[in-house]
């Protein structure tokens, strides 16, 4: 079997044996924990473009939800844990996890500033936003 076919066959184990044992694709793909801040950032976007995202955000947070309409379209990305050499100077607030956000297709224009990365606590509530890295769109194309 080329190597293809086997990665291809791989996945597609994964995926049947996530789906046989009741685990949605992001558990098997990102683990239980990954996957819970897939669905948080799911949350994060619907009510940032609802305007309502301020309640998902910790206490002393510092996140900039611009407005509603910097949120549309989006989607969320690939789940990480929080790698302080990725984003220094950010050690003291005690982040749990990154994760990139997806245009999913949406327009996009050259020199807007876009919601690109949530930065992410775990308390007692549950994952929190504490910042979100915002980007500017240097060619959109």
């Amino acid at each position: 079997m080329r190597p293809a076919r086997r990665t291809v066959a791989a996945v597609a184990a994964l995926i049947v044996v996530g789906t046989l044992s009741g685990c949605s694709l992001d558990t098997v793909i990102w683990g239980p924990e990954g996957a819970a801040v897939i669905q948080q950032t799911d949350r994060v976007i619907a009510a940032a473009a609802s305007g309502e995202a301020d309640v998902l955000a910790c206490p002393d947070s510092v996140a900039d939800f611009g407005a509603p309409s910097d949120w549309q379209g989006l989607g969320s990305g690939e789940p990480e844990p929080f790698n302080p050499g990725r984003w220094p100077g950010r050690e003291a607030l005690d982040l749990a996890w990154t994760i990139n956000l997806e245009t999913g297709g949406s327009q996009i224009l050259s020199g807007q500033s876009y919601p690109v990365d949530l930065l992410l606590r775990d308390d007692s509530a549950g994952l929190c936003v504490v910042e979100v890295a915002w980007a500017v769109i240097e060619s959109a194309g």
